[in-house]
This record gives C-alpha cells, sequence and structure tokens, in this order.
C-alpha cells in the first residue's frame, strides 16, 4: 500500500511496481488508511512523510499501535532528511525522495522476506 498525495509520482511508481509484480493500492489520505487496508490487507506500507490531512509519522504512529498492523513493515519517504523521526514513529526503513524505483523495490522484497 503507496500513501501519498502526489498523483503524478505514485501513478509511475505503482505502473512500475506491478511491472516488478506487486500488486499495489495507493491511498491518497491518511485517514483512508485503515478502512482500505481492512480491504487490502498490505503486506508493506510506503508512507510519505507529508500527506494533506494529516502527517505519515502519524499514520505510521497509529498502525504500529494496531495490533493488526504492528507486524507490518513501513518505509516512510520524503524529500528532506526525517530519518530520526521516522524511525522513532516505529518504521523499518526510510528512503528520501527521489529515490530508485528499482532500488525500491529489492528493499520491498527484502522486508517482505
Amino acid at each position: 500500500m503507496i500513501v501519498d498525495d502526489d498523483r503524478n509520482s505514485t501513478s509511475l511508481l505503482q505502473t512500475l511496481l506491478e511491472m516488478d509484480g506487486f500488486e499495489v493500492l495507493v491511498v491518497p489520505r491518511g485517514l483512508d488508511v485503515f478502512p482500505k487496508a481492512a480491504e487490502f490487507v498490505p503486506d508493506i506500507f510506503l508512507v510519505d512523510y507529508h500527506l494533506a490531512d494529516m502527517s505519515g509519522v502519524e499514520v505510521v504512529e497509529q498502525l504500529r499501535a494496531s495490533d493488526q498492523y504492528v507486524d507490518i513493515p513501513i518505509i516512510m519517504a520524503s524529500g528532506r532528511d526525517v530519518s530520526r523521526e521516522a524511525h522513532a514513529a516505529g518504521v523499518n526503513m526510510f528512503m528520501v525522495k527521489p529515490y530508485d524505483p528499482g532500488h525500491l523495490s529489492e528493499q520491498l522484497l527484502s522486508l517482505i522476506g
């Protein structure tokens, strides 16, 4: 599940990840993560730090507080290095944008094992 409100980058990223064999659901609002995750049951979350309706850190903290999602890997991405804040919230990995989609695929596969 990609949680990001930037339609241009998520559209391209979704296409590239699907070409690598991933099933991808894009959720543009943090408030929609839980209802969509209940339907989609993601293996991993890719959360942007800046969302229109709430911060990515808040999304991560809520996911980590939920028994259902506490063990699902989370990668946070941002255009600036906020890795300390991201790791404090509970992410497994932080990536600075822009990142290489091929590298992202490798990281996703390593986290979902």
